[in-house]
Protein backbone atom coordinates (compact mmCIF):
# COMPACT_ATOMS: atom_id res chain seq x y z
CA UNK A 1 0.00 0.00 0.00
CA UNK A 2 1.31 3.45 -0.71
CA UNK A 3 1.18 6.06 1.70
CA UNK A 4 -0.35 8.79 -0.61
CA UNK A 5 0.09 12.58 0.62
CA UNK A 6 -3.20 14.47 2.04
CA UNK A 7 -3.62 17.61 -0.47
CA UNK A 8 -6.06 20.78 0.95
CA UNK A 9 -9.72 20.39 -0.11
CA UNK A 10 -12.66 22.58 0.26
CA UNK A 11 -13.89 23.29 3.93
CA UNK A 12 -17.63 22.42 3.19
CA UNK A 13 -18.29 19.83 6.11
CA UNK A 14 -14.74 18.35 6.07
CA UNK A 15 -12.54 18.46 9.13
CA UNK A 16 -10.33 21.68 10.09
CA UNK A 17 -7.69 22.80 8.05
CA UNK A 18 -4.73 22.16 9.87
CA UNK A 19 -3.91 19.95 12.31
CA UNK A 20 -3.40 21.45 14.95
CA UNK A 21 -7.29 22.25 14.69
CA UNK A 22 -7.97 18.71 15.77
CA UNK A 23 -8.21 17.18 19.02
CA UNK A 24 -7.47 13.72 19.88
CA UNK A 25 -6.10 10.96 18.71
CA UNK A 26 -7.24 10.70 15.12
CA UNK A 27 -10.36 7.70 13.55
CA UNK A 28 -8.86 4.16 12.81
CA UNK A 29 -10.53 3.38 9.66
CA UNK A 30 -10.84 -0.07 7.75
CA UNK A 31 -11.52 -0.71 4.30
CA UNK A 32 -11.77 -4.65 3.30
CA UNK A 33 -12.78 -5.82 -0.07
CA UNK A 34 -12.25 -9.22 -2.17
CA UNK A 35 -8.82 -8.94 -4.32
CA UNK A 36 -9.72 -7.04 -7.43
CA UNK A 37 -12.34 -5.19 -6.44
CA UNK A 38 -10.29 -2.21 -6.48
CA UNK A 39 -10.55 -0.86 -3.25
CA UNK A 40 -6.83 0.42 -2.68
CA UNK A 41 -7.30 2.33 -5.90
CA UNK A 42 -10.57 4.18 -3.82
CA UNK A 43 -8.29 4.83 -1.08
CA UNK A 44 -5.78 6.07 -2.22
CA UNK A 45 -7.87 8.46 -4.55
CA UNK A 46 -10.20 8.94 -1.38
CA UNK A 47 -6.58 10.08 0.55
CA UNK A 48 -5.86 12.68 -2.10
CA UNK A 49 -9.16 14.53 -1.78
CA UNK A 50 -9.07 14.50 2.16
CA UNK A 51 -7.18 16.73 4.39
CA UNK A 52 -5.22 14.78 7.37
CA UNK A 53 -6.25 11.33 6.22
CA UNK A 54 -3.24 9.16 5.77
CA UNK A 55 -3.15 5.68 3.97
CA UNK A 56 -0.70 2.83 6.43
CA UNK A 57 2.11 1.41 4.09
CA UNK A 58 1.96 -2.24 4.74
CA UNK A 59 5.09 -4.59 5.05
CA UNK A 60 4.74 -7.53 3.17
CA UNK A 61 7.37 -10.25 2.62
CA UNK A 62 6.67 -11.11 -1.39
CA UNK A 63 9.10 -9.68 -3.83
CA UNK A 64 8.29 -6.28 -5.33
CA UNK A 65 6.46 -6.51 -8.61
CA UNK A 66 7.53 -4.75 -11.65
CA UNK A 67 7.13 -0.57 -11.14
CA UNK A 68 6.67 -1.18 -6.96
CA UNK A 69 8.62 0.90 -4.75
CA UNK A 70 9.91 -0.27 -1.49
CA UNK A 71 8.75 2.50 1.31
CA UNK A 72 6.27 3.90 -0.94
CA UNK A 73 3.68 0.61 -1.97
CA UNK A 74 4.94 -1.46 0.29
CA UNK A 75 7.69 -1.79 2.94
CA UNK A 76 9.49 -4.93 1.44
CA UNK A 77 10.98 -7.42 3.97
CA UNK A 78 11.89 -10.59 4.02
CA UNK A 79 10.34 -13.41 5.48
CA UNK A 80 12.22 -14.36 8.15
CA UNK A 81 12.01 -10.65 9.20
CA UNK A 82 8.84 -10.87 9.02
CA UNK A 83 8.43 -13.53 11.66
CA UNK A 84 10.54 -12.15 13.47
CA UNK A 85 8.55 -8.90 13.86
CA UNK A 86 5.56 -11.23 14.65
CA UNK A 87 7.01 -12.92 17.55
CA UNK A 88 7.99 -9.66 18.49
CA UNK A 89 4.42 -8.17 18.87
CA UNK A 90 5.11 -5.26 15.97
CA UNK A 91 2.26 -5.93 14.18
CA UNK A 92 -1.19 -4.41 15.10
CA UNK A 93 -2.38 -7.25 12.30
CA UNK A 94 -1.11 -9.43 9.87
CA UNK A 95 -2.31 -12.21 7.86
CA UNK A 96 -1.09 -14.54 5.57
CA UNK A 97 -2.32 -13.84 2.23
CA UNK A 98 -2.00 -16.70 -0.95
CA UNK A 99 1.07 -17.94 0.69
CA UNK A 100 2.71 -13.88 1.41
CA UNK A 101 2.57 -12.40 4.38
CA UNK A 102 1.40 -8.73 4.56
CA UNK A 103 1.22 -6.85 8.11
CA UNK A 104 0.56 -3.00 9.48
CA UNK A 105 3.51 -2.27 11.90
CA UNK A 106 1.23 -1.35 15.25
CA UNK A 107 4.02 1.57 16.00
CA UNK A 108 3.32 3.18 12.64
CA UNK A 109 -0.19 3.36 12.82
CA UNK A 110 -0.50 4.87 17.09
CA UNK A 111 2.32 7.20 15.36
CA UNK A 112 -0.26 8.86 12.75
CA UNK A 113 -2.81 9.07 15.23
CA UNK A 114 -1.17 10.45 17.67
CA UNK A 115 -1.02 13.32 15.82
CA UNK A 116 -4.13 13.39 15.62
CA UNK A 117 -4.77 12.51 11.84
CA UNK A 118 -6.72 9.48 11.20
CA UNK A 119 -5.86 6.51 9.17
CA UNK A 120 -7.00 4.05 6.61
CA UNK A 121 -5.76 0.28 6.75
CA UNK A 122 -6.84 -1.37 3.55
CA UNK A 123 -6.77 -4.45 4.89
CA UNK A 124 -8.56 -7.95 4.14
CA UNK A 125 -11.03 -9.84 6.74
CA UNK A 126 -8.82 -11.85 8.68
CA UNK A 127 -7.04 -8.70 9.73
CA UNK A 128 -9.42 -7.13 10.33
CA UNK A 129 -11.02 -9.25 12.64
CA UNK A 130 -6.99 -8.99 14.60
CA UNK A 131 -8.05 -5.07 14.73
CA UNK A 132 -11.10 -5.89 16.32
CA UNK A 133 -9.94 -8.43 18.72
CA UNK A 134 -7.51 -5.85 20.25
CA UNK A 135 -10.95 -3.74 21.22
CA UNK A 136 -9.41 -1.02 19.50
CA UNK A 137 -12.45 1.33 18.40
CA UNK A 138 -12.70 1.43 14.43
CA UNK A 139 -15.27 2.36 11.62
CA UNK A 140 -15.01 -0.66 8.99
CA UNK A 141 -15.94 -0.24 5.66
CA UNK A 142 -16.62 -3.16 3.25
CA UNK A 143 -16.41 -2.92 -0.67
CA UNK A 144 -18.04 -5.03 -2.39
CA UNK A 145 -17.85 -5.03 -6.45
CA UNK A 146 -21.29 -5.44 -8.39
CA UNK A 147 -21.13 -9.08 -9.26
CA UNK A 148 -19.25 -12.26 -8.98
CA UNK A 149 -19.15 -11.81 -12.99
CA UNK A 150 -17.80 -8.67 -12.83
CA UNK A 151 -15.59 -9.27 -10.18
CA UNK A 152 -13.54 -12.03 -12.78
CA UNK A 153 -13.72 -10.04 -15.71
CA UNK A 154 -11.63 -7.76 -13.38
CA UNK A 155 -9.08 -10.50 -11.98
CA UNK A 156 -8.53 -11.15 -15.68
CA UNK A 157 -8.29 -8.12 -16.72
CA UNK A 158 -5.31 -7.23 -14.92
CA UNK A 159 -3.41 -9.69 -16.76
CA UNK A 160 -1.14 -10.53 -14.00
CA UNK A 161 -2.60 -13.51 -12.59
CA UNK A 162 -2.52 -17.69 -13.92
CA UNK A 163 -6.09 -19.18 -14.07
CA UNK A 164 -5.13 -21.20 -11.20
CA UNK A 165 -4.25 -18.16 -9.16
CA UNK A 166 -7.50 -16.38 -10.63
CA UNK A 167 -9.67 -19.45 -9.04
CA UNK A 168 -8.63 -19.16 -5.67
CA UNK A 169 -8.52 -15.77 -5.68
CA UNK A 170 -12.49 -16.32 -6.90
CA UNK A 171 -13.02 -18.90 -3.94
CA UNK A 172 -11.69 -16.99 -1.33
CA UNK A 173 -14.11 -14.40 -2.23
CA UNK A 174 -16.46 -16.32 -2.09
CA UNK A 175 -15.68 -16.81 1.40
CA UNK A 176 -14.91 -13.38 2.21
CA UNK A 177 -18.32 -11.38 1.01
CA UNK A 178 -20.07 -12.76 3.66
CA UNK A 179 -18.09 -10.58 5.96
CA UNK A 180 -19.79 -7.46 5.05
CA UNK A 181 -22.07 -7.75 8.12
CA UNK A 182 -18.88 -7.31 10.28
CA UNK A 183 -18.56 -4.09 8.68
CA UNK A 184 -20.37 -0.47 9.69
CA UNK A 185 -20.67 0.05 6.05
CA UNK A 186 -20.78 -0.79 2.40
CA UNK A 187 -19.73 0.32 -0.66
CA UNK A 188 -20.30 -1.11 -3.98
CA UNK A 189 -17.58 -0.52 -6.52
CA UNK A 190 -19.51 -0.35 -9.69
CA UNK A 191 -18.09 3.04 -10.96
CA UNK A 192 -14.86 4.49 -9.69
CA UNK A 193 -15.06 7.95 -9.12
CA UNK A 194 -19.34 7.00 -7.85
CA UNK A 195 -17.30 4.92 -5.21
CA UNK A 196 -15.04 7.25 -4.27
CA UNK A 197 -17.48 9.78 -3.46
CA UNK A 198 -19.45 7.10 -1.92
CA UNK A 199 -15.64 6.40 0.73
CA UNK A 200 -15.06 10.41 1.11
CA UNK A 201 -18.99 10.70 2.49
CA UNK A 202 -18.25 8.25 4.67
CA UNK A 203 -15.31 9.43 6.47
CA UNK A 204 -16.73 13.28 6.35
CA UNK A 205 -19.48 11.89 8.42
CA UNK A 206 -17.68 9.95 10.87
CA UNK A 207 -15.58 12.61 11.50
CA UNK A 208 -18.42 14.85 12.29
CA UNK A 209 -20.00 12.48 15.02
CA UNK A 210 -20.18 13.34 18.49
CA UNK A 211 -17.72 11.03 20.16
CA UNK A 212 -14.12 12.15 17.72
CA UNK A 213 -15.61 16.27 17.85
CA UNK A 214 -16.55 16.09 21.22
CA UNK A 215 -13.54 18.14 22.82
CA UNK A 216 -13.63 20.87 20.36
CA UNK A 217 -17.70 20.91 20.77
CA UNK A 218 -17.22 21.69 24.38
CA UNK A 219 -14.52 24.28 24.07
CA UNK A 220 -17.33 26.49 21.62
CA UNK A 221 -19.92 25.51 23.96
CA UNK A 222 -18.39 27.22 26.44
CA UNK A 223 -17.46 30.92 24.63
CA UNK A 224 -21.87 30.64 25.29
CA UNK A 225 -21.54 30.94 28.71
Amino acid sequence: MSNSPSTPAGRSGQAPSTPEGRSGRGLLFIVSAPSGTGKTTLVERVVQRVPHLRMSRSYTSRPARVGEKDGVDYNFISRDLFEEMIRNGAFLEWADVFGNYYGTALADTDAIRASGEDVVLVIDVQGARQVRSRGIETVGIFVLPPSAAILEQRLRGRSKDSEEQIQTRLQVARREVGEYTRYEYVVINDEVESAVDRLRAIIIAERARVTPTCSEAESIIGTFA
